[in-house]
């Protein structure tokens, strides 16, 4: 913020309570305790506006920061800085001395604000994040399903590719269910069917009693999550397109991402422009070595896992979908790096580059070209060049000119 701070508020933010503490240049220090609930909030608006605060700081400690911030922006200039870097300042750990530190600094305006999402976009950005956190259980759960089959002696990965897609799914329900063999048959796809006798080899035993109810649970769950995810992503498209249309449409024409990475990327970055270049926005996601040096010895360790866990996760996948892609300068440029470094380490460099240019693309409104010259899926045919043809007797004439033009140079060098 311009001009100087006179009087600044540092504010502790735990789950049911708040410490506050306000700092002066004149070194008048005064300091509360308020609840973390409408009432406590409220006291603490007041308390903030009635001392004439020129900035309120704080932590970005999970969400308990967020009906805070709701309650003073409107108010007051409020600060929410990075736990990590504000921490640096002291070694003691009180909930005072933490409140009186985040004071001090935001006094001296030591403190490097974090980005704050308008409030439709944090809602936005919750919906994406519930949906990996579902998607996550339902893996598990898939995972724990496969386990009871194991157990029992039914290996359905040996005819199906997916054990839980819509012929895999009909197989197990007869299965938990106690479906007669024939009937499961009959219940699935022409193609499947032709694979009867595998099926028939693999269902001809009996399953226990205890993996029939523990495999019936785990299809209820993976059931029940698939129509809440179902629900998520109708909320997280509706939202993405209709307030980032383009950039949803930009981000896609990059190879490797869908309209999921799409949209996972804007609701974790939401404004590209917010960054001077694609390189600030690689080291804002923590995708950049941390560097150090001593004696003018540089040595560049792991990244720095900075920023978004979610943005950093979905790069990083986006970066595995384009490694595989055909015909891909990002395919050249990561089995280029790969030679030196190693697969995982490629992926990495991969995803920072793939975060510079969505950044260019986003900032100049371009979608993406490939350097190759050609679409996607389009195959680049060689180029053939036609040759002159000489014949037998032409080139001898030719060979033995040369032969003599040879001959005259070495005696004109003696």
């Amino acid at each position: 913020m311009d001009g100087e701070i006179n009087k600044s508020c540092g504010l502790d933010i735990h789950k049911r309570f708040v410490i506050a503490t306000i700092l002066s240049r004149s070194g008048e220090k005064q300091q509360q305790r308020f609840a973390r609930d409408n009432d406590g909030i409220l006291n603490l608006k007041n308390w903030v506006t009635l001392e004439k605060c020129d900035v309120v700081a704080c932590e970005s400690t999970s969400d308990f920061w967020v009906p805070i911030y709701e309650a003073l922006i409107d108010h007051l200039p409020v600060i929410v800085g990075n736990a990590r870097d504000m921490k640096a300042f002291t070694h003691k750990k009180t909930d005072k001395i933490d409140s009186e530190v985040i004071a001090q600094l935001a006094l001296n305006k030591m403190v490097q604000p974090s980005r704050v999402f308008p409030k439709k976009h944090r809602e936005f950005r919750s919906y994406v994040r519930l949906r990996l956190t579902l998607v996550r259980k339902r893996t598990d759960i898939k995972n724990e399903a496969h386990a009871v089959l194991s157990s029992e002696m039914l290996h359905m990965g040996d005819v199906l590719t997916d054990i839980f897609g819509k012929n895999g799914r009909a197989i197990l329900d007869g299965i938990s269910s106690g479906k007669n063999v024939d009937l499961i048959i009959e219940s699935l796809s022409p193609n499947v069917r032709k694979k009867s006798v595998q099926i028939r080899e693999i269902l001809d035993r009996e399953i226990s009693q205890s993996a029939s109810i523990r495999l019936q649970i785990c299809l209820d769950l993976i059931k029940h999550l698939d129509d809440e995810i179902k629900v998520l992503e109708r909320e997280i498209f509706n939202y993405a397109y209709q307030k980032h249309k383009r950039e949803m449409e930009i981000l896609m024409s990059v190879p490797g991402i869908g309209e999921l990475g799409a949209a996972t990327l804007i609701a974790e970055i939401e404004k590209f422009s917010d960054f001077p270049s694609g390189d600030k926005l690689a080291s804002w996601l923590g995708l950049v070595p941390n560097v150090y040096q001593s004696a003018d010895k540089y040595h560049n360790g792991r990244i720095t896992k900075r920023g978004s866990k979610v943005a950093r996760w979905i790069l990083t996948q986006i970066a595995q979908a384009a490694a595989r892609k055909k015909n891909s300068k990002l395919k050249e440029f990561f089995n280029r790096k790969k030679k030196s470094i190693g697969h995982a380490k490629a992926i990495i460099a991969l995803a920072r580059k793939i975060a510079t240019i969505i950044w260019h693309l986003i900032t100049k409104d371009e979608m993406y070209e490939d350097e190759t010259g050609y679409e996607k899926g389009e195959i680049q045919k060689r180029k053939i060049v036609e040759t002159e043809r000489f014949s037998v007797d032409e080139r001898i004439t030719i060979i033995s000119g040369i032969i003599a033009i040879m001959g005259k140079k070495e005696g004109e060098s003696t």
